[in-house]
């Protein structure tokens, strides 16, 4: 479900209405939000909910024994151990077929006759951001610069938050977690920057990066036949269409959060206008930049 299909649309309007209509109850609203998030994945694909499931139920288990009364051994094994998890979740789901490949080359190269049959494995939706999220928790708790949630709902609602599943940004438990402690008021001020957020993000997505890929990928797909000129072009206009698409999908989350009384952090910061590299960096992705620090 894109966040610039009809069907999203439907499906916020449908979300929007009811979060506000179940009045001041936190725990309601928390409900309805992590209701929409899983129908969201679900509609993507049901084969890995279970798994992720498991796994942020790792996790919120996880963190509440991090501050136990057991000793600093077995909590060291047990944080050690969600790392690994979450990172054999994503290494096994985005980058086996990619290690595997490089392995039967240098073995081939030794004189092996190994061959390499991948994997292929599917994806799950935004296993990146989720595993982010889970092991910056997990980080977070163990260096005691958050209490560990032990509330299912307000954390699964935390982990699967719909509108930064696709493209981020990347929050933190300790940004995040407070605002589903209290009941969230309609705020008309917030309602009109989430729309105006929405707006600019389905221009930089549909008006801009679409039609930079209309140019680029006839480029890139007779590069051999194409001058030095159409190349450079298409290498700046593709560019333009990366940072468009990415920075349109955080904007239209950003805005689609906020309607909900969400208020997620900012993930571009006109990076094409950076003076240097370091700028640059500042710049872009910047909830992946705050999370790595």
């Amino acid at each position: 479900m894109l966040f610039n299909s009809v069907e999203f649309f439907v499906f916020f309007v449908i979300v929007f209405t009811v979060h506000w209509a179940v009045g001041r109850s936190v725990r309601m609203q928390n409900a309805v939000l992590l209701g929409a998030s899983l129908f969201f994945y679900g509609w993507a694909d049901l084969r890995f909910m279970g798994l992720l499931l498991l796994s942020a139920a790792m996790n919120l288990a996880i963190g509440v024994g991090l501050v136990g009364k057991s000793s600093e051994r077995f909590k060291s094994l047990l944080f050690w151990t969600g790392i690994a998890v979450n990172l054999g979740i994503l290494v096994l789901f985005k980058y086996f077929d990619f290690f595997y490949a490089g392995f039967i080359d240098l073995a081939q190269a030794l004189g092996s006759g190994m061959t390499f049959d991948p994997l292929a494995l599917i994806l799950p939706l935004g296993v990146s951001f989720f595993t982010f999220q889970t092991v910056g928790y997990l980080i977070d708790v163990r260096n005691e610069e958050i209490e560990p949630s032990r509330d299912p709902l307000a954390f699964f609602t935390y982990i699967f938050f719909f509108p930064k599943m696709l493209a981020g940004p990347i929050e933190r438990a300790q940004k995040f977690l407070p605002q589903l402690d209290t009941a969230r008021v309609f705020d008309r001020a917030d309602a009109m920057d989430g729309c105006r957020r929405i707006l600019w993000g389905l221009f930089a997505k549909v008006v801009v990066a679409d039609n930079c890929g209309r140019i680029v990928n006839p480029i890139f797909n007779h590069d051999t036949e194409m001058s030095g000129t159409a190349l450079l072009l298409g290498a700046l206009l593709y560019l333009v269409q990366l940072y468009a698409d990415f920075s349109g999908y955080s904007n239209i989350a950003l805005g689609t959060a906020r309607l909900l009384g969400i208020r997620l952090m900012r993930n571009f910061a006109m990076p094409l206008f950076a003076t240097n590299i370091a700028d640059f960096w500042r710049r872009w992705h910047i909830s992946l930049s705050s999370w790595m620090m």
